[in-house]
């Protein structure tokens, strides 16, 4: 059983930076989603599990430039720092494993393990 911990959410004021954690009980690919009200789950982010020259990190548009995918391996734990936070940032974000995949993939189909979510919400 794979078991997933986010932590770092808060409330905070436009342009602030947060840092979401993500302890798992494994090395997977990971990736970050988040969900506000009356809006479907959308993806934020997501890594490898292997690193390797060509790229393993992705984003979605809407965060590139400001948010940014880590892992430590040692720890088994994978990071979000969000710089720059906009207001329409808020949600609840949540990070998944994928047990099947080296390259992880954009969409909730492609993870197989969830935590319970951390809450995000941004004041303007």
């Amino acid at each position: 059983q794979v078991q997933l911990v986010e932590s770092g959410g808060g409330l905070v004021q436009a342009g602030d930076s947060l840092r979401l954690s993500c302890a798992a009980s494994g090395r997977y690919a990971m990736g970050w989603f988040r969900q506000a009200p009356g809006k479907e789950r959308e993806f934020v982010a997501a890594i490898s599990s292997i690193s390797w020259s060509g790229g393993s990190t992705f984003y979605a548009d809407s965060v590139k430039g400001r948010f940014t995918i880590s892992r430590d391996n040692a720890k088994n734990t994978v990071y979000l720092q969000m710089n720059g936070l906009k207001p329409e940032d808020t949600a609840v974000y949540y990070c998944a494993a994928a047990t099947l995949r080296v390259v992880p993939g954009k969409t909730s189909r492609d993870y197989d393990y969830w935590g319970q979510g951390t809450q995000v919400t941004v004041s303007s």
